[in-house]
């Protein structure tokens, strides 16, 4: 296991998934202040393939460099901002979204089959179901 492999494969997609948000930060401020370029960018965003962050920025810099380093700007100022806490949230996200998976899959396990059993009677099932709303 490349450990510093892993590590610069996630900080790629970290980039990549910062540059998606600030795309999303400067359309909004877009939509309020200069609509046409909101539209403009909204266009060029679904033409363009955000999954690689610096791709997406280097085609934007051929056609719109303005907004390319907008789009710097605010993703550098979302990483600074996430930055200190980032860690923690990682470790603490992935130890509850691993306990959850844990949980459910002993939930699956542990489950009995009631199918051999004799049917509860009418009333007693139909009192148990939520009522429709």
């Amino acid at each position: 296991m490349d450990l510093k492999q892993i590590a610069k494969d996630t900080t790629k997609t970290l980039i990549s998934y910062l540059t998606y948000r600030a795309v999303r930060v400067v359309l909004e401020q877009l939509d309020e202040t200069e609509p046409k370029r909101a539209y403009w960018l909204h266009q060029f965003s679904a033409r363009e393939s955000i999954q690689d962050g610096e791709q997406f920025l280097r085609r934007l810099f051929l056609e719109k460099p303005d907004l390319a380093f907008r789009i710097l700007t605010v993703r550098e100022h979302l990483a600074s901002e996430i930055a200190d806490y980032l860690p923690e949230l990682l470790q603490s996200g992935m130890q509850q979204a691993n306990m959850e998976q844990r949980k459910q899959q002993l939930e699956r396990m542990t489950q009995v089959d009631l199918s051999g059993d004799a049917p509860a009677e009418p009333s007693e099932t139909a009192s148990e179901e939520p009522e429709a709303t």
